[in-house]
């Protein structure tokens, strides 16, 4: 077997991609999502998760309704631990060691974050959710990928998408949109890619972790992506 081209990873993961036609979360897209990280597993990667809240509530949404901003994002911080349950038990039900840490403390539902457990978990060969975005509003799900993805010394920064990677326009609204196979986090910011929010690009730089983007949907891409191949986009200043 190959040796994987990164040894731990944070995988980033919108909620929306566990959604389902007629249901905020669907349990067959989850059962997918975590056979994909079983992949990464059986390369010997260590694998860490943030999951967004957006198939049950986004801030913003909340927020452009009149509710006050803050409690709005309290509310997808809850959403982001829903969503984590629901990953840890399909991965368990793979037979996956899972442990959820939340930034928010819900001691009857999973453990709080901290640096060094999370750490100690990930030595320990588990993989490790991370819920409730940073605990703090005004902060997005990225915004806490990218915080994480330093906390536990990641290699690299995955963001699981609808697309195969990053595009000079939405390639679904312009065809004549330009993809790149490579890209410096300054150009990103640049140019204004939404591919994250640029405080979560501009962290990722300054901890020199590289931001791989590619499609959630593309079966066993994620595994092939940490053995050299499949198709995705790398966002590096190297």
């Amino acid at each position: 077997m190959s040796t994987p081209t990164y040894a731990r990873v944070l995988l980033k993961l919108s909620g929306e991609a566990f959604a389902g036609e007629d249901n905020p979360i669907d349990g067959k897209i989850a059962e997918f999502v975590a056979g994909e990280i079983v992949s990464a597993r059986e390369l010997g990667v260590d694998v860490a998760i943030v999951v967004g809240g957006g198939n049950i509530w986004r801030g913003m949404t909340g927020a452009g309704a009149g509710m006050d901003r803050a409690q709005a994002d309290y509310m997808g911080m809850l959403a982001t631990v829903i969503n984590s349950l629901a990953l840890r038990t399909s991965l368990t039900k793979l037979g996956v060691d899972a442990v959820v840490l939340s930034a928010i403390a819900m001691p009857e539902l999973c453990e709080s974050f901290s640096q060094r457990q999370a750490t100690a978990y990930m030595n320990e060969g588990k993989v490790v959710i991370f819920a409730g975005g940073t605990g703090n509003p005004f902060f997005t799900t990225d915004s806490a990928a990218a915080l994480r993805a330093a906390e536990i010394g990641a290699d690299a920064l995955f963001k699981g998408t609808q697309v195969d990677g990053v595009y000079s326009a939405d390639p679904k609204k312009d065809p004549s949109a330009q993809r790149f196979d490579r890209i410096s986090h300054d150009e990103v910011i640049r140019r204004g890619l939404t591919i994250m929010d640029t405080a979560a690009i501009a962290l990722a730089r300054e901890n020199n972790i590289p931001i791989i983007v590619y499609s959630i949907h593309e079966k066993g891409g994620f595994g092939e992506i940490l053995k050299g191949g499949g198709r995705c986009t790398v966002v590096a200043d190297e």
